[in-house]
Parts: C-alpha cells; structure tokens; sequence
C-alpha cells in the first residue's frame, strides 16, 4: 500500500513540542488526518484546521490506513501498540504503524514480531532535528523495517523531513538514533564548555560563535543551540528528561555490546545533576546552566 493524498487515511498520536508539527504537514499536504493524544487540548488547533479527533489508539488504527506515533518513553511506546486498547488491536490487516519515538531497538523488534502476526507491517523511524525541524520539516529520519514498505511509506517521510534512510530491519532506527544521541551528548559538553571559556576569557561569545561555527568545530547544537544558551532561552525543542531517557537507552545497549561509552556516561551523569535541580522540562540547551557560574 502506497500512502497516497486524497486515497490514504493517516493517524497520528502523540502531539507534544514535535508531533503538533508533523501531523499539521501531514494535514497540509492534503491527506486525511486522525488524531489522538492524551491531553486532548494539544489535538484543538490541529481539529480546527480538519483533522478528526479519535478517542484512543485502537480507535485511531481502525480508521486509519497508516498510523504515526511520536510519544514519549519506551513505556509509553508499549503501552500504545501492545497494551488493552492499543493499536495492534485495531490494525487492520495490510496497515502500516510508523514509530517516531526514540525507544528502545528491542521494543522496536518486539512490535514488528507482534505486528507481523497480524499481517500489519511496523517501521522503527526515530528522528533527529528538534523542534525547529518538525516546524520546517527538515528532520533527519532514520528507519528500521522492510524495503518495500520503507518506500511506499516515502511520500509521509518527504513530508517531514530531508535526511531519509533506511538503515536495515527492525531496530535499526533506533540502534542508527542512540548513534545520534551518543554523539550528541558529548558534544553538548563541549559546546557548553567552549561558550563558558569564551565567557571567562572576556571574549565576546557571539563573535566566537561566528568563527568556530564555520570552522571545524562546527555541528547543529554550536549553530543552532549555543546561541539560545546565551538568550537565556531555554525553552525546549527537546526536553532534558527525553534526552536523559535517550541516553540510559543507549547505555544499556552499549553495555549489551561489550562497549564502554564514558563521554556518553558523564553526560547522563550532568544531566541528572540538571534535572535534580528542576529544569527536566527545559531544553537540552540548559546544561548550560550548570557551567556558567
């Protein structure tokens, strides 16, 4: 089944700081959308603009030819596709259910077991790019499942985002985002630590950022992070206790590998520090907070 505008039913659950924008391009490029979510406040602007209100996630899978999911713990993933009410048990035969979240490689493959039993196909699809990506659709998709499937769900992933691969079979998505995310929380120590220094050395941190940026330190949280630290905006395009979530997830699989990752634990470790202060809800930006003092 090729997802096709005015022919393909989407469903959507999970409408947090991410999926409020990837379900309103899914809506805008003119497919039929259903939605769901927790808090049904977050669906409002999205029912307004056309989108049909579903009561819960085996209601949305029973109307839809494809469902999305960008929820938020391994937890929640579960619950979703293979708890009572879940939307393994209102897929239709020859449905396809797209995992957005980043969780974990395992869950990831025990979905797809589960979903092929009932001939529905499943893709493990985590994402990178924050918020800002989902707003302007430039988010990087790394996709686990089969081939044929990965290309005939193609026209949604072009929807929201730029950077489309295919990485292998299930779980391989998540096990390409924990790549991601290992990369990501060492050099979020960096960052922080190159702005300080700048700081303390009564350099202007602005001027810094232009010339580091563009050189061979440059990476998306220096460009696109580093300027909100020094904003004192730390809103979130990625909460803290997501990436701290992320982050446990890629220990564990590190250590079921045989592998040391100590950059990736003494971030955990920053993190947690960051949370136990109280700013779990801000952006990842706010490690920040612990180094400028």
């Amino acid at each position: 089944m090729k997802a096709e505008k005015g022919k393909t039913v989407v469903g959507f659950a999970g409408l947090g700081v991410m999926g409020q924008s990837m379900a309103g391009h899914i809506l805008d490029a003119g497919y039929d959308l259903l939605v769901y979510n927790r808090t049904k406040e977050k669906a409002k602007n999205l029912i307004e603009r056309g989108a049909v209100w579903k009561d819960d996630p085996r209601s949305l899978a029973e109307g839809s030819d494809v469902v999305i999911t960008m929820v938020g713990y391994p937890a929640d993933v579960e619950q979703v596709y293979l708890g009572k009410g879940g939307l393994l048990e209102g897929a239709r035969p020859g449905a396809v259910l797209i995992d957005m979240t980043t969780s974990s490689p395992g869950l990831a493959v025990k979905i797809a077991e589960a979903a092929r039993a009932k001939g529905v196909d499943v893709l493990d699809a985590p994402v990178s790019g924050g918020d800002r990506g989902a707003r302007e659709a430039t988010l990087s998709i790394m996709v686990g499942g089969d081939e044929k499937v990965f290309n005939d769900m193609a026209p949604l992933f072009n929807i929201m985002g730029k950077g489309i691969v295919l990485q292998g079979g299930p779980g391989s998505g998540q096990h390409t985002k924990m790549s991601n995310q290992i990369a990501i929380a060492s050099g979020m120590m960096g960052v922080c630590e190159a702005v300080v220094y700048a700081k303390k050395a009564g350099l202007d941190p602005d001027r810094v950022l232009s010339s580091i940026s563009a050189g061979a330190a440059g990476s998306w949280s220096l460009s696109n992070l580093a300027p909100r630290m020094l904003k004192g905006d730390f809103a979130p395009g990625f909460f803290v206790k997501h990436l701290i979530k992320d982050m446990k997830i890629a220990l564990e699989e590190a250590r079921a590998m045989g592998m040391e990752t100590p950059g990736l634990a003494r971030t955990l470790e920053l993190y947690e520090e960051l949370a136990a202060l109280g700013y779990e809800n801000d952006g990842t930006q706010a490690l920040y907070r612990l180094y400028d003092k």
